[in-house]
C-alpha cells in the first residue's frame, strides 16, 4: 500500500530542525509532528471537515497534519477573511471541529456555537490550552484512500458564495511528487519563504516542499508585508533557499534596492504561480541573483496547485510578453479547445481555452454531485476527470503552453483569483444599490485596482469619496479586503450591447 502523506512527512523529519519559524515562534520537525499526532488522537472520534483558523501560526500545521493522519480534509481559514465569509465556508463544509490558533472575533464565534461546532483552542506553537497532554499519539491509523479529500480550499463563486475545491490525497501525492522529482532540493537543508496565505493553494506549494524534504518554512506576516521596513529586517535573517510567490509580491520586493543576492546569499530557486510573470521581472530577477534559477508554474486550484513549469532563463526573459508557462507534468493532459466544445482539440498556435485532465483535476465543488453539462468538469470517455480552466491559451508544436488572460469575467488581482460576478452580486444585495458592475483597471498590461459602477437610489451619497466609503464598508462583512473594489463611482445607468447584454467595454471606457 502507498504510504501517506503524513507518513511520508514523519518519515524526512530532521528531529531537531526546525519545521517553522516565524513572528510566533518556532517548532522543530520532531514536535510538529508529534503535537499533530496527539491532536489527531483528540480528533478520532468524528469524520467531519477540520476547520483551521488563524494566520500562518505554526499550530495551522498541526492541524493540517493532524487531518492528513485521520483521513479528514483540512480546510485553512484565513483571520483575515470577513466573519460573513467564514460563515458561508462553514455552511458549505458542514464542519464539526475547529482549530483554533489565533481567537476568533465575536460574530465568528457566535457561529461557531451555532452550529454546535467543537472548538480546539491552541497556543502560537500547538499545545492545546485546554489539556495539552492527556491524549497520546496511538497507534498508526491506516492511509486513507485515494480519493479521500486531503484539504478543501475556497475560490470566488459567481453567484456571490464561494465554491469549495476538495482536493484528494491522490492529487496532493501526485504533486508533490512531482514538484519533489522537478528540483534538486538537499534533504533537510531547504527554507521555503511562505508568501500566500495557508488559505491560497500557492501555500501548498511551499508547505509540502518543506515538510517533504525535512525542511524549514519560513512564513512572512500580513504585518511584515504590510511594513517593507519590517519584512525587509525579517528577510535579512531568512536563510532562503527556494523563494515560493506570486509575481507581484516579487515585483514590490524588487522596489527595495537591497532586494538582491547579499540580501539571500543562499537563494537557489525562485518557484512563480497565482498570475503572469513578466519579462521585465524574470530579467531583474536573474540580474539581481546571479545563480538563481527562475521558475514560472500555471495551474487552478482545481487543479491542484500547479500542472505546468518552465525555467526562464536568459533567453526567454529577453523575449515579449507573455512568458510561456511550461510544459505539462507527467500524468496531466492539456489541451486547447474550442470554448463551445471543450473535448475538440485545436491545431498548434489556436488560441481557444484551456482544458486539463489527469491525476491532479478536482472531482468537483462541495455543492456538486457531479458533472453538470454546463459545468466546467467533465468526465472523458476513457473516464478521467478533466477541467475547463476558462483561461484563453494556445500550445506550440513541442506542447509548451502559453496563457493569454480570461475567457470569463474572472481575473487574477495581485495573485488572488476574483470573480467580477462574485463582487457584483454582493454590491447588487447593498441596500441603496440598483444595479452594480466591476471592472478591472489596468496597468502595465495587467490587473491593477477593481472599480465599481454603481446605479443608485437617493438613499446613497451620490457621488466621491463618501459613496466610496459607504460602499466598501458595506462589503467588509462579505468579501476579503483583496476584492472590495478601491473606486466606486455612481452612473445614471449601466450600458448595455445591442443584444441587451452588459457592455463590458464601454464599463471601461466609464471606469477610465
Amino acid at each position: 500500500m502507498t504510504a501517506s502523506l503524513f507518513s511520508r512527512i514523519a518519515a524526512a523529519i530532521v528531529p531537531d530542525r526546525l519545521a517553522v519559524t516565524g513572528p510566533d515562534g518556532a517548532l522543530t520537525q520532531a514536535e510538529l509532528v508529534e503535537r499533530a499526532r496527539r491532536l489527531s488522537t483528540r480528533l478520532a472520534a468524528r469524520r467531519s471537515p477540520i476547520v483551521v483558523y488563524g494566520h500562518k501560526q505554526p499550530a495551522m500545521l498541526i492541524g493540517f497534519l493532524a487531518g492528513l493522519r485521520l483521513g479528514r480534509p483540512y480546510v485553512p481559514v484565513d483571520s483575515s477573511l470577513p466573519p460573513g465569509r467564514i460563515a458561508r465556508m462553514l455552511a458549505a463544509v458542514g464542519t464539526e471541529d475547529a482549530v483554533l490558533a489565533e481567537e476568533p472575533p465575536l460574530p465568528l464565534a457566535r457561529e461557531l456555537a451555532a452550529r454546535a461546532v467543537a472548538t480546539i483552542p491552541v497556543d502560537a506553537l500547538g499545545a492545546c490550552l485546554d489539556e495539552a497532554r492527556e491524549h497520546p499519539a496511538g497507534a498508526e491509523p491506516a492511509p486513507p484512500a485515494a480519493d479521500t479529500p486531503a484539504y478543501v480550499l475556497f475560490t470566488s463563486g459567481t453567484t456571490g458564495v464561494p465554491k469549495g475545491v476538495p482536493v484528494s490525497h491522490a492529487a496532493l501525492l501526485h504533486f508533490t511528487s512531482w514538484l519533489l522529482e522537478s528540483h534538486p532540493f538537499v534533504p533537510g537543508g531547504e527554507t521555503f519563504l511562505n508568501q500566500a496565505p495557508f488559505g491560497f493553494d500557492l501555500s501548498v506549494m511551499d508547505v509540502y516542499g518543506a515538510l517533504l524534504t525535512g525542511g524549514t518554512l519560513f512564513p512572512i506576516s500580513r504585518g511584515e508585508i504590510a511594513d517593507p521596513r519590517l519584512l525587509f529586517r525579517r528577510l535579512d535573517r531568512a536563510s532562503l533557499t527556494t523563494w515560493v510567490s506570486t509575481p507581484s509580491f516579487a515585483r514590490f520586493c524588487l522596489a527595495e534596492p537591497r532586494f538582491a543576492r547579499a540580501m539571500l546569499p543562499a537563494l537557489r530557486r525562485f518557484l512563480f504561480c497565482g498570475e503572469t510573470l513578466s519579462p521585465a521581472v524574470a530579467r531583474e530577477l536573474l540580474a539581481r541573483f546571479p545563480g538563481a534559477e527562475v521558475f514560472n508554474m500555471y495551474g487552478p486550484t482545481e487543479t491542484t496547485v500547479a500542472v505546468t513549469a518552465i525555467r526562464i532563463d536568459a533567453e526567454l526573459a529577453a523575449s515579449e510578453d507573455p512568458l510561456p508557462v511550461g510544459r505539462a507534468a507527467p500524468g496531466i493532459a492539456i489541451w486547447i479547445a474550442d470554448p463551445d466544445e471543450p473535448t475538440r482539440r485545436l491545431r498548434d498556435g489556436a488560441h481557444g481555452e484551456i482544458v486539463i485532465a489527469g491525476a491532479q483535476v478536482a472531482r468537483g465543488y462541495l455543492d456538486d454531485a457531479g458533472a453538470r453539462p454546463e459545468g466546467p468538469f467533465l468526465t472523458l470517455p476513457d473516464g478521467r476527470r478533466a477541467y475547463r480552466t476558462g483561461d484563453l491559451g494556445w500550445m506550440d508544436r513541442d506542447g509548451t503552453l502559453f496563457c493569454a488572460g480570461r475567457l470569463d469575467q474572472q481575473v487574477k488581482l495581485h495573485g488572488y483569483r476574483i470573480e467580477i460576478e462574485e463582487i457584483e452580486a454582493h454590491l447588487r444585495g447593498l441596500p441603496g444599490i440598483a444595479d452594480a458592475a466591476v471592472v478591472p483597471v489596468e496597468r502595465e498590461g495587467r490587473p491593477d485596482h477593481l472599480v465599481a459602477l454603481v446605479v443608485v437610489t437617493p438613499a446613497l451619497p451620490p457621488a466621491g469619496r463618501a459613496l466610496t466609503s459607504h460602499v466598501r464598508a458595506a462589503l467588509a462583512d462579505s468579501l476579503p479586503e483583496y476584492a472590495i473594489p478601491r473606486i466606486v463611482r455612481s452612473t445614471a445607468a449601466l450600458p448595455l450591447t445591442a443584444h441587451g447584454k452588459l457592455d463590458r467595454r464601454g464599463l471601461r471606457e466609464i471606469a477610465g
